[in-house]
């Protein structure tokens, strides 16, 4: 039997869902909005599941965890408005305390078995020595429930019936890394990825600065393609 051949990129026609797993508001901004702004924008349905609200993210110490979760679980969804996301999901785990966890697993293969994704967005979970630590684990356990838990009957039965997806795209992969499998340009996306970067002003400390240097360095996605068929 011939192997399928991977997706070409956000344009392929065989993609009718996506589903992003992420740590924190903002990653996917940082990492895939201009992808997300693409497959949504032809009809794409494209969810968002985040591990955390992100609690941690600041360096002031004015603000309690509470408050600033609230703040940038309204940033997110302004944000997900403008990217074009179909669903948006908070798992509600501490920001910087993520653990690999069959508990963490099965939720994952919850919501892969909800969005039932062609294609699944994540991060990269073998990059350098200085990544952040939910960073790796959302990455390696939302691969580990993709394949093969989330395809499997009888695992997590109680989460819903099975869902084989596709591919995993991975991003966030250190300079170290070998040359990535699908480059996206999404100069055409570029003004409205910036446009939702910037709903998360509790993670903006300059707008004009932080314009000029995406409209420098933002107008390429680049991504691992894991074959999970």
């Amino acid at each position: 039997m011939a192997r399928r051949r991977l997706f070409s990129g956000p344009a392929d026609r065989r993609i009718k869902a996506a589903l992003c797993i992420v740590a924190h508001p903002d990653d996917i901004d940082f990492f895939c909005a201009g992808t997300v702004i693409l497959m949504a924008s032809r009809g794409v349905s494209v969810d968002f599941v985040l591990a955390t609200s992100g609690d941690k993210g600041t360096r002031e110490a004015v603000i309690s965890g509470a408050e600033l979760a609230a703040r940038r679980e309204r940033e997110q969804l302004a944000s997900a408005r403008l990217l074009g996301a179909a669903r948006v999901e908070f798992l509600g785990r501490g920001d910087a305390e993520l653990v690999e966890s069959l508990e963490l697993r099965g939720e994952l293969v919850r919501e892969i078995r909800r969005s039932r994704p062609d294609v699944i967005l994540t991060f990269d979970p073998t990059p350098g020595y200085r990544q952040h630590p939910d960073h790796r684990v959302v990455g390696r356990v939302a691969l580990d429930a993709a394949w093969p838990c989330a395809r499997d009957p009888l695992s997590f039965p109680e989460a819903g019936p099975p869902h084989e997806a596709a591919e995993a795209w991975l991003f966030g992969s250190p300079p170290t890394a070998p040359p990535p499998d699908l480059t996206v340009d999404v100069r055409d996306a570029l003004e409205l990825k910036i446009a939702a970067r910037l709903e998360h002003g509790s993670q903006t400390y300059s707008p004009a600065r932080l314009q000029a240097r995406w409209r420098r360095m933002a107008a390429e996605e680049r991504f691992v393609q894991v074959d999970l068929r």
